[in-house]
Parts: structure tokens; sequence; C-alpha cells
């Protein structure tokens, strides 16, 4: 299968086209970092990318909770108006597989179980309604994987967009000690990237649901706290251990972990990387 991957030079991104080309397919890359010409938010470049490809997988993308709210037209241009191009491409060119990355960040605070007020949960948050739309329009099939806190190798480091595995392993290479905020006990599923690729690859070997969308929670299942993997990280590293410091981030929650049994049972992917094995790897890599 030949597969456009946007986003191949990036850290997801990159390992997906290597996943790819163990599994026997021929990844394209489309990629800015490689090639400027190579905007998702171009049509004629993406259309020129299309050809010959029998499905995509979408990587491209801002991430990160950004400085300002100044970043959001460049997060609203790259992420919808990019997306946007990508799909219109693929409808002019009869592509009907997509796969896409998605993100935990769409369940906000998820639902809590209070002492005082008994079962909260805060008000629905919106679905990826522009593939959905697409994929019953075309007759396609798209497929949103809803990454949680995705480390390991390759991670971008010292940018206000790096996830906080990045910041950890950042510190240790300088010899300080990873900064924990908060109290270290907010709970997340650190998922390593190798299995974010192998689903990925799962999910367009799949048999396609014609003209739906569907979301997968894509995660290890076990979740840990901030302040775990700074433990664990800094002592695979064998440097200074972590310090909480009580700082917090506007735009933090305080827990959100995955249940990812529904792309375990539907497509029959599965975590290979322990969060101890994934640590000790992230620990000593570049």
């Amino acid at each position: 299968m030949r597969v456009l991957v946007t986003g191949g030079a990036g850290f997801i991104g990159s390992h997906v086209v290597t996943a790819l080309r163990a599994r026997g397919h021929d990844p394209v890359v489309f990629d800015v970092r490689t090639d400027p010409a190579s905007d998702v938010r171009a049509p004629d470049a993406v259309r020129a990318a299309l050809n010959g490809v029998d499905a995509v997988c979408h990587q491209a993308a801002m991430v990160g909770l950004g400085t300002g709210f100044a970043d959001a037209p460049e997060y609203v241009s790259r992420n919808d108006l990019g997306t946007a191009v990508l799909l219109t491409a693929m409808a002019e060119a009869g592509v009907r597989r997509l796969v896409l990355a998605g993100s935990m960040v769409v369940y906000g605070e998820g639902r809590y179980e209070c002492a005082g007020h008994g079962v909260v949960r805060p008000g629905p948050r919106a679905e990826e309604d522009l593939a959905a739309a697409w994929a019953r329009a075309t007759g396609g099939s798209a497929v949103s994987l809803r990454y949680h806190n995705v480390y390991g190798p390759g991670m971008p480091r010292d940018t206000p967009y790096a996830g906080v595995a990045s910041f950890f392993r950042s510190a240790l290479a300088r010899g300080e000690a990873p900064r924990v905020f908060e109290d270290g006990n907010q709970r997340r599923d650190f998922v390593h990237v190798r299995d974010v690729a192998s689903a990925n690859v799962t999910a367009l070997e799949s048999d396609p649901h014609a003209g739906a969308l569907t979301a997968y929670n894509t995660g290890s299942g076990i979740p840990h706290t901030v302040g775990e993997m700074a433990e664990a990280l800094s002592k695979a590293h064998g440097g200074p251990s972590p310090i909480i410091t009580g700082e917090y981030r506007l735009g933090d929650v305080r827990h959100i972990t995955a249940d990812s049994t529904r792309l375990r049972t539907d497509l029959g992917w599965k975590p290979e990387v322990t969060f101890e094995q994934g640590m000790r790897e992230f620990a000593a890599a570049p």
C-alpha cells in the first residue's frame, strides 16, 4: 500500500514511516521540514503528492499549548485549514482511506466523582466534525487516533510545544533536576511513540468502515503520575532527583487517562513497550 504521510519527518510521523516500511508498505513523506513546498495548506502541492496514493496518514499539525492567544491564527491555519485542504484534495483524487492524528484534549477534564456533589461531568466537547463530514460525503473511511502523552526517541526539545517528558529529559541532559509542577500527582497515560506508530499502521491495514469516522483512544492503558515519570527518568539517567515546585500552567487538566479497550478489541492492536522499558530507553536516547 502506498501511503502519504503528512508530517512524515516529525516526531510521530517519522516513526510511522519506519513502521510502514517494516510492514512492507511504501510511505511517501510530505513535510515542510524536508521540503518547504510540502505545506499541507498548499492545494497544488497536496494534489501532486496524492498521485498514485492508496491512503493518507495525516500527522501534520501544530501541537502544544503555545505561548499565548496570539498563536491561535497559526494553530487554526495549520490544523484546521491544513486538514480541510487535504480532505478536499483527497475527495478530488478519489483517495478514500484516512488515518489522522487526534488528541486526548477533546475530553477536557472528563468525569469526576465528588463527595459533595456526586458525579460531575463538564459540558460536551466537539467531535472531529470536518473529518466525519468528509467520510459521509465521499463514502471514505476515517480513523482518528486520540493520542495521549506520547514520548520516546526523537521528541522535540526546549520549545513551548514539547511534551513534559521532553522538558524533564532536557533538564537531565543539562545536569539539572526535573521541575515537576503542582504536587506531581497529576495522572497521565504515557504511551511510547513506537506503539503509536504501530497503531497508525494497524488502522491503515484494517477493514474500512465506509462513510464513517471512528475514533480510538491511543494510550498504554496504564496511568502513571507526572512525578512517577520524572522519578523514573531521573533514576534511569543517573541524574538529580525531581523537584516538586507547586507551580502550574494555565490550560492544564488535573488527570487525563485513556481506556484503549476499543482499539485493542476492534483492531487487535496492543502496546508493546512498558513504562519501565520506555523510560530507560528515553533516558539514554539523544
